[in-house]
């Protein structure tokens, strides 16, 4: 199984990506910790350690068992408006060729923050955040002279209604 890190120049560092990665079965405490976290990324391991029965040393070994293997990060989310970013918008590409080649070479593009591929009338979706419409224009030129890109369509957002990182579990 190979593991993915994106990093940029700056050292900020990326997702990581884990090809080939199976579903890792978790038992219930896993869950319950995920849960808290999803909740408050910045609660406390003793209160989490109350809330599923176990110390503070059991949850912080469980929670970094639970970073390591990939299952999940811990970040902030930030609002890209008020950081100056007034601009964001996902973006479908229709491509030719090897698709995960495409797909790779969007990930290492330090303006992409996430990609997909789908099934439907795009193959890949990007989405990106952007200091103003200019700046948009520009990543939309180096998406579109990737090899493999046949072409693309943006999607700008006018407004942001939801966004959550609180699934739960299944």
């Amino acid at each position: 199984m190979a593991n993915r890190q994106i990093e940029h120049s700056n050292g900020a560092r990326r997702v990581t990506v884990r090809e080939g990665a199976s579903h890792i079965l978790l038992d219930d405490v896993a869950k319950q910790i995920i849960e808290q976290l999803q909740e408050d990324g910045r609660r406390p391991y003793a209160t989490i350690g109350k809330a599923v029965g176990l110390s503070e040393a059991a949850v912080r070994q469980r929670v970094q068992r639970l970073l390591d293997a990939g299952v999940m990060q811990i970040v902030a989310v930030t609002d890209p408006l008020q950081l100056g970013f007034p601009r964001q918008a996902m973006i479908g590409l229709r491509t030719d060729g090897d698709l995960e080649a495409v797909a790779d070479r969007l990930a290492d593009l330090e303006e992409i923050d996430y990609v997909v591929i789908t099934a439907g009338s795009f193959d890949l979706l990007a989405e990106v955040v952007c200091r103003n419409d200019e700046h948009l224009l520009e990543i939309l030129q180096k998406l579109r002279a990737v090899p493999g890109v046949l072409a693309t369509e943006a999607f700008v957002y006018l407004k942001l209604r939801k966004q959550t990182y609180s699934w739960g579990t299944a």
